[in-house]
């Protein structure tokens, strides 16, 4: 199949099961709103947090690996049965180690939840293996099905625990764990990975090469924990609970990008490791980025633009000085799409190295924003930190990855995004009903003229779908 079309392909299922998820979660805003007060809502982000920044740790980074291997192995049972077997040995030793050590510690400290945790971290680290595991086998289907699940059984127990139960911050934990649990079994049981699993295939050779990838990954795991949610620590320790809910609240619009971007990176990810040879690489390369960078840059003018609508009637007045921030942290997903984009033709030449440096760069860079300026201007502090570190992170990527990679920019494309965005956030922050509309015609002219030949190819496209 034409390159371009595959990696369409890929994106459209995945785009199914994975926006899902996280549409379903982002409106379930006004449900948590409602009904939590900020500091809870504050603490459950904050966890939410810890729970990411130690998955990578428990596995090593493991699911990284397990993925690249089974693309170059999908073709011999005995190769993939003998990654799969190593993989769950792996984790086997790792999160029952991890658990002696969790038990041990939490005997000394006061955790709340404390067996909650214990059990959505164990899930946590269970689902996202098995997601990559899918992807490694090229089973975007069910990836897709996986992440739908994972939605529906979220919704579905916010609202009895959360509404009917009255559980409240203790309802969203046993919700993400019981979510991860649903995706892991319907993995495990569709994938049949039960049948693969021989430990007689374990292989010290294999683990050996298999770490020589993923463990370099650990620091640009801890890295871009820092560069995106360090501030939680940060803005809990100084400026409180309360603070945090705010934030995370800012946070939640922002995601829709993230999840868009993650949901492109998965089919990119596999595009890139197989077509990382090419002769048309750098074309093909270029093409793809402006192309996905033009769609962002729309997207995320166009919802700083939609936000004076959308906002109060998502969020509860409670939650109304959360409007501030969103602009700053719209502009670092905006930089962030660039960075995964040139992060996975990194990772496609098994450059893992390199991605853990430049992420260690925008992880200092945060963390030294945020403290010197967080008691002067608060939440700002956070907010801009954010897009800074993202954009220094862009910038270096884009100048180091020369060395392997000639992506070239379309002519323009950075000074019409420069401009169309100081236009928007001047406009967002005057408050005047007649700016608000005037700022979302031009956005939406905006979109349309930067995208009109992707979109007219897409309708083509879908037009001798309908036809056929």
């Amino acid at each position: 199949m034409n390159k371009k079309k595959q990696l369409a392909k890929n994106t459209l299922i995945i785009f199914f099961g994975r926006v899902c998820t996280q549409l379903i979660s982002f409106f379930l805003l006004p449900l948590y709103t409602a009904y939590l007060a900020t500091s809870e809502y504050g603490l459950v982000d904050l966890i939410q947090t810890y729970v990411t920044l130690l998955v990578p740790i428990i596995t090593l980074e493991l699911e990284m690996s397990i993925f690249r291997y089974l693309i170059d192995s999908r073709d011999s049972k005995k190769e993939t049965n003998k990654l799969i077997s190593n993989n769950f040995y792996v984790l086997l030793i790792s999160l029952s180690i991890f658990s002696i050590l969790y038990i041990i510690v939490t005997c000394f400290v006061t955790l709340p939840f404390r067996w909650l945790i214990l059990i959505d971290i164990i899930v946590c680290v269970l689902s996202g293996n098995f997601l990559q595991v899918a992807r490694g086998f090229g089973k975007t289907v069910d990836f897709s099905i996986s992440c739908i699940l994972t939605g529906l059984t979220t919704v579905v127990s916010n609202i009895i625990l959360i509404c009917f139960v009255g559980l409240q911050a203790e309802g969203m934990i046993i919700s993400m764990a019981l979510a991860n649990f649903v995706c892991t079994m319907y993995l495990f049981l569709r994938l049949k990975l039960y049948s693969r699993i021989d430990f007689k295939l374990v292989d010290h050779k294999l683990l050996k090469d298999m770490f020589k990838y993923s463990i370099p990954l650990i620091p640009n795991g801890i890295s871009w924990w820092i560069v995106n949610v360090s501030d939680r620590t940060i803005i809990s320790f100084i400026l409180g609970a309360s603070a945090n809910g705010l934030y995370a609240i800012s946070n939640k619009f922002p995601t829709i990008i993230s999840s868009l971007t993650g949901v492109f990176n998965l089919s990119w990810s596999e595009s890139a490791a197989l077509h990382i040879n090419a002769k048309d690489r750098d074309e093909f390369f270029s093409d793809i980025f402006n192309t996905i960078m033009k769609l962002f840059v729309a997207l995320g003018a166009g919802m700083l633009a939609c936000m004076p609508f959308v906002f109060p009637i998502l969020i509860n007045t409670k939650y109304n000085e959360a409007y501030n921030y969103i602009p700053y942290l719209v502009l670092g997903s905006v930089f962030n799409v660039a960075i995964c984009l040139y992060s996975q033709v990194y990772l496609a030449k098994k450059l893992s190295k390199q991605v853990a440096s430049t992420a260690i760069l925008g992880a200092i860079i945060n963390i030294v924003i945020n403290v010197v300026f967080i008691k002067y201007i608060g939440l700002y502090a956070a907010a801009i930190s954010t897009a800074i570190s993202y954009f220094v992170m862009m910038l270096y990527r884009h100048i180091d990855l020369k060395k392997y990679v000639n992506i070239k920019l379309e002519n323009g494309l950075i000074i019409k995004s420069v401009l169309i965005f100081t236009l928007t956030i001047i406009l967002y922050y005057q408050h005047k009903l007649v700016l608000d509309i005037i700022n979302l015609i031009i956005v939406c002219l905006y979109a349309y003229l930067s995208n009109k030949e992707f979109l007219k190819s897409s309708y083509k496209t879908v037009l001798n779908k309908i036809k056929k």
